[in-house]
């Protein structure tokens, strides 16, 4: 689906990654990133979202937490990340994205709340418990800060995926401000849930979830004990043509991840105003059987859509014509992606070294890929500005030194 979208909205990047690739300068297994377009992304997403009167935290982790893509975001305007971790907002701050949000959809470890709050200085840290709270509340004391807390909060009837539970209650919201507010080193500042806007396959559309509207509903709540000022924050499936869903619900706060590089689930099916700006790029390694083998680490696909027929271009040339698109099969996400598996039959046999670009919606960080991102493609003039592990730290390749 999003190689159909690369290969019509953005052929210039698909052919600029093969001819680094083909020139030796980007390894297989890399998700490559187009920086020029990311940052055009990030810019017209701004705007959108000032216009609807919402902070902006650009979430990092799909495309590896890499710093060229931290960069390009912040040349487009946006000036702070939520981080899904710690390892995502030490990246980030490494990188020069200030600490927007920090504690959803990971807590943070209790022995790192010190460095967290001394060092990352989050503008809002969300917390799922009491104990969380007085976590977070003791490290900022101990930084000479108040920090501003976030209360995750579900009732009956909210979405959460398996294993991402976990908040208070949203008929006791009140009390657990006012307990948040007794903290020294702390204050009450919001509520948040997740997801709060998903893709909806039956009716191919981004609706919002029951959860955004138990925001809403505990926000009244607090109005209505006297609290003027409440943050919301509602992530999930952010692009800048949904951002209305979500300042009607009357939030303050989005995130986008996927919808910085053009991935969303909308993205697939519409021409959204954010061009597709991510690949999976890898090389044939051999050929077994009537099938040719190519390199895997990074065949995650987030599973929004129901599956279908997977294909990639393959090919030892530039290219995103219609010839070099081959069917390919991958392991299944309970086994080890060592290879993905190119079907030959009816084609020129595709030989060792080949290029092989995929296009889909990854999950960078949960791989073994490389992240690599590029610049001057706009310009015609592509190159190689980051090689990094999934971490956002800089990988030696293609030297050891």
């Amino acid at each position: 689906m999003f190689l159909d979208l690369l290969r019509r909205r953005n052929p210039a990047f698909v052919e600029a990654a093969m001819a680094l690739h083909r020139a030796g300068q980007i390894p297989a297994n890399a998700y490559v990133l187009d920086l020029d377009t990311v940052e055009d992304n990030a810019r017209l997403f701004k705007a959108e979202a000032d216009r609807h009167g919402l902070k902006v935290f650009a979430m990092t982790k799909q495309v590896g937490r890499n710093s060229g893509f931290s960069r390009a975001v912040l040349r487009g305007g946006i000036d702070r990340a939520v981080a899904v971790d710690m390892a995502c907002a030490i990246a980030c701050h490494k990188a020069g994205l200030k600490t927007g949000h920090l504690g959803h959809l990971v807590q943070v470890p209790r022995f790192e709340a010190a460095m967290a709050a001394r060092d990352l200085q989050p503008d809002y840290w969300t917390v799922f418990s009491d104990d969380k709270a007085a976590e977070a509340a003791a490290a900022a004391k101990a930084a000479g800060r108040t920090q501003n807390l976030m209360a995750r909060i579900h009732t009956a009837g909210d979405t959460f995926y398996k294993g991402h539970e976990g908040g208070f209650p949203a008929e006791d919201i009140a009390a657990v401000a006012d307990r948040l507010d007794a903290l020294d080193g702390a204050r009450f500042a919001g509520l948040t849930s997740f997801p709060a806007l998903l893709y909806d396959n039956a009716t191919r559309s981004v609706k919002p979830t029951h959860n955004l509207t138990t925001l809403a509903r505990a926000a009244d709540a607090l109005r209505k004990a006297g609290r003027a000022e409440v943050e919301i924050n509602a992530p999930g499936t952010t692009s800048s043509a949904v951002l209305h869903h979500l300042a009607n619900a009357g939030a303050t706060q989005c995130e986008p991840g996927n919808g910085l590089h053009g991935t969303t689930p909308l993205h697939a099916l519409e021409d959204l105003p954010e061009r597709p700006a991510v690949l999976y790029l890898t090389e044939v390694s051999h050929l077994h059987q009537g099938r040719a083998y190519c390199f895997g680490g990074g065949l995650y696909i987030d599973p929004v859509f129901p599956d279908y027929g997977l294909k990639a271009l393959v090919s030892a040339e530039p290219t995103v014509a219609d010839a070099a698109l081959r069917p390919v099969e991958i392991p299944p996400p309970s086994a080890i992606d060592y290879y993905g598996m190119i079907d030959c039959a009816g084609h020129p046999a595709p030989r060792s070294g080949d290029t092989v670009v995929f296009g889909f919606r990854g999950q960078a960080f949960v791989t073994r890929a490389y992240i690599v991102g590029v610049r001057g493609i706009a310009s015609g003039a592509p190159r190689v500005e980051t090689i990094e592990n999934i971490f956002g730290q800089a990988e030696p390749w293609p030297n050891l030194s």
